[in-house]
């Protein structure tokens, strides 16, 4: 069974056509990126995935249940969760506080307003080890405006990762970041577990390269390809078309 299938969704803003008949089949485990130049319809794509926009045509399943037009909890109730590629960080919350106010939004003690969540051990505990899975640990008591920027984005993961995910989409994770900081953020979904399922909008392509090994490229909102990154990297109508590259003639 497919663990997330998209079968022949669109979308449409006035006369503009976003999204054009794409269709996408996922199984557990596989480390899939969407890339395309600006305005290809990417975030439109995980949008429509995660319950924020519906499709105007088309379903979504995850694990052959149709999640089509859900709204954002309960796609994330069905076992996804996302990341937005700006930050939606609190400044004012510890890193701590931030995974564990995550952790308790995703277990059945967040229905219990008689005790502070701090003296819930299991979120405690839980926040810890997505903490020490994401590397901040050395952080985990330091205010969210005290981060890096690559820490804050690691954070973003983390917290995704909070919602105990079956699938995980993940929106420019490394926008922003340092060469050292993409490294370790590359690093870091590498080590995910094996049967959760990675898609990843990224413009970088060190880190596309370095995580998954299926790539779709989407132009003006239609597939212009897919296959290995091998395959992806060798195709003339990529490298025109994302790689601003004439075919046969090199770097435009």
């Amino acid at each position: 069974m497919s663990q997330l299938r998209v079968s022949n969704i669109s979308k449409s803003f006035g006369a503009l056509r976003v999204i054009d008949t794409f269709d996408l089949n996922l199984s557990a485990g596989d480390r899939h990126a969407v890339i395309g130049p600006n305005g290809a319809g990417k975030t439109t794509l995980f949008n429509m995935i995660s319950g924020w926009i519906p499709p105007d045509t088309g379903t979504i399943e995850i694990e052959g249940l149709d999640v089509t037009g859900h709204p954002p909890e309960k796609i994330t109730q069905s076992g996804l969760a996302r990341s937005f590629q700006k930050n939606t960080l609190f400044d004012g919350l510890t890193v701590a506080e931030s995974l564990r106010l995550a952790v308790q939004a995703h277990s059945p003690v967040r229905f219990n307003f008689f005790q502070p969540a701090r003296r819930f051990g299991g979120l405690q505990q839980r926040a810890h080890e997505i903490a020490r899975q994401m590397e901040l640990e050395d952080v985990f008591e330091n205010e969210v405006r005290t981060l890096s920027y690559g820490q804050k984005r690691q954070l973003e993961v983390g917290l995704a990762l909070a919602c105990e995910p079956k699938i995980l989409l993940l929106d420019e994770p490394a926008a922003g970041t340092s060469p050292a900081e993409r490294a370790t953020l590359v690093r870091l979904l590498t080590t995910l577990p094996d049967n959760m399922t990675l898609l990843l909008v990224e413009h970088d392509m060190d880190v596309v390269f370095g995580v998954c090994t299926q790539i779709t490229v989407l132009n003006y909102g239609r597939v212009v390809a897919s296959g290995t990154p091998e395959e992806v990297r060798a195709d003339p109508e990529v490298r025109a078309a994302y790689l601003g590259e004439s075919a046969g003639h090199g770097e435009a």
